[in-house]
């Protein structure tokens, strides 16, 4: 067990900077309580230097201390998760106890430890950050189900408390309650294939795969257990949540869903599809229309559930998408669309290992650079706000009418806005394009070729509404009855969508790198098919 230890450094790491952050954010001397987001912001950067120089990876692995089917997996999602996580703790600033700090330093209030949430809420980032890294980590259904929890949990508590409307309370009643529906079914499924092959292990659930085949009892848990995380990543049909909680949570809080559930959700998927392998073809379990491809691997009620959420996903979320004038609301169902574009690089499956022709490879560079352009559209919501506040108690702006003209009041925000939107969009040269050609070019290598066509055509879609959030900062005027708004007094916001868009044309140009480190961590080693598997007495046991 000591072995695991060295997969463990980044958390470890986290978790100090979180007890630390737990005892100076409640401290009565405000120099002490401002030292909570630079130590959370320390802890990240720490773990981001042990993921990469600590973490075991490829021939360093044994089943011992780990799984050992995607050798290279935790090491680059650890680096990605810490970069983008200090990228959005800049966004974090200020999201609450503005106003009592600024009552106490005005003389008006004093400091009060149980109306305080600058701890708790810092505490709960880092512990969400830590939870996504151990799904990185596992090796084991109950690790993995630990750490999506850890992952979840603290994320309804910081949609509650990011805003003082009320909507921000409802959005986190509802995002909890489905939550726990979708923690549900996974660990339901986790059960049943438990059940099938007497272990919780992945090597071992794969050698047994690899020996005896994929019953029925084990499809059925596989089947309920992605069904179920599909829920972290907005997937249809566990996506009805998702404009809702956008909408009701801070725009900076909405930013973090985007990245760190849906990557939790990723990761795991990649993980429990690869017990099962995508070495097997259709295997006999049903004979599918030819409508649904030739090239997928995966066994045949895996492959055709996936295909059908992969087509609905993006359809539906950019469908949605089309009707909305909230800004938040379409990148709330764009986050579906993108969930979609992801399934077809896990259809897809490793291929033959090179970047071009690895969908595993094209999710996790994906993930890094959904991640990096979306903090941008969302930083330059959380860095305007309203002079005065709304109906609703809010000071954000929300509507697309919001950005007309923004180019001319805030450069830097409006060119923000439209680099990002269009390299959501995948527009050449920015790095959305080389995103998402890689699915493409997996999933036609993979045979999944009317999954392409669907793919293709929800792109185009999709530019509509992504053109109308390029061109409404520099093409439009600002309505001469519209609400008038600036530039909050966090500048932390304001650098974050700066170094987003700089991300998005630098990264573009020096991507080479992120690839080939991609490509490595979707290198796929299954066990040899004489790999020994749980005895049937301890399978008939476990039942």
């Amino acid at each position: 067990m000591i072995e695991r230890l060295s997969y463990l450094y980044p958390e470890i790491a986290l978790f100090v900077a979180t007890c630390l952050v737990m005892v100076l954010g409640l401290s009565p001397v405000k120099e002490s309580r401002k030292l909570a987001s630079g130590i959370a912001g320390l802890g990240v950067i720490v773990a981001g230097f042990l993921a990469y120089f600590t973490t075991p990876s490829g021939d360093n692995l044994n089943p011992a201390s780990g799984q050992t089917l995607l050798p290279y997996l935790a090491q680059y999602s650890k680096v990605i998760i810490a970069a983008v996580g200090f990228v959005m703790l800049m966004l974090l600033a200020g999201t609450v106890d503005r106003d009592d700090e600024a009552l106490i330093a005005k003389g008006k209030a004093k400091f009060d430890p149980l109306r305080s949430n600058r701890a708790e809420f810092y505490s709960f980032y880092l512990f969400s950050l830590t939870g996504l890294m151990l799904c990185a980590s596992a090796d084991d259904l109950i690790w993995l189900f630990l750490a999506l929890e850890l992952t979840s949990l603290p994320t309804y508590i910081m949609v509650a408390v990011s805003t003082s409307a009320n909507r921000g309370r409802e959005a986190g009643v509802k995002y909890f309650f489905l939550g726990a529906l979708g923690a549900a079914i996974f660990l339901y499924g986790f059960a049943l294939i438990y059940g099938a092959t007497a272990t919780t292990n992945f090597n071992e659930i794969h050698a047994h795969v690899m020996q005896r085949g994929v019953d029925s009892l084990t499809m059925i848990g596989m089947l309920l257990a992605v069904l179920g995380v599909s829920f972290k990543i907005a997937a249809v049909p566990m996506h009805f949540y998702t404009a809702d909680v956008y909408q009701g949570a801070a725009s900076q809080v909405s930013a973090f869903l985007a990245f760190v559930p849906k990557t939790a959700g990723f990761i795991s998927l990649i993980l429990l599809l690869s017990c099962v392998g995508w070495g097997y073809g259709s295997t006999a379990s049903i004979s599918e229309p030819a409508i649904f491809g030739t090239g997928g691997d995966l066994p045949s009620y895996l492959r055709l559930m996936l295909w059908v959420m992969a087509a609905l996903t993006m359809t539906v979320g950019n469908v949605l998408a089309l009707q909305q004038t909230s800004v938040k609301r379409i990148l709330a169902y764009s986050s579906i669309a993108h969930s979609g574009y992801m399934l077809v690089g896990l259809i897809a499956g490793p291929g033959d290992g090179s970047f071009t022709n690895n969908g595993l490879a094209a999710v996790l560079f994906y993930l890094l650079c959904y991640g990096t352009m979306n903090i941008g559209t969302f930083a330059v919501l959380a860095a305007l706000e309203r002079r005065e506040a709304g109906a609703d108690g809010s000071r954000e702006i929300d509507s697309i009418a919001d950005l007309r003209g923004l180019c001319a009041k805030s450069p830097v925000l409006g060119w923000t806005m439209t680099v990002c939107a269009l390299s959501l969009l995948g527009l050449p040269p920015l790095l959305g394009f080389f995103g998402k050609i890689p699915l493409f070019t997996s999933a036609i290598s993979a045979g999944e070729i009317p999954l392409v066509i669907v793919l293709g055509l929800n792109s185009a879609i999709a530019a509509f509404y992504y053109l109308k959030l390029a061109f409404a900062p520099f093409l439009e005027s600002a309505d001469a009855g519209a609400e008038p708004s600036q530039v909050g007094s966090e500048k932390t916001r304001v650098a974050a969508g700066w170094i987003s868009a700089l991300a998005v044309i630098t990264l573009a140009v020096l991507g080479n790198f992120f690839m080939n480190q991609s490509a490595k961590a979707g290198t796929y080693k299954p066990a040899p098919q004489s790999a020994q598997a749980p005895t049937e007495s301890k399978v008939s046991d476990a039942r």
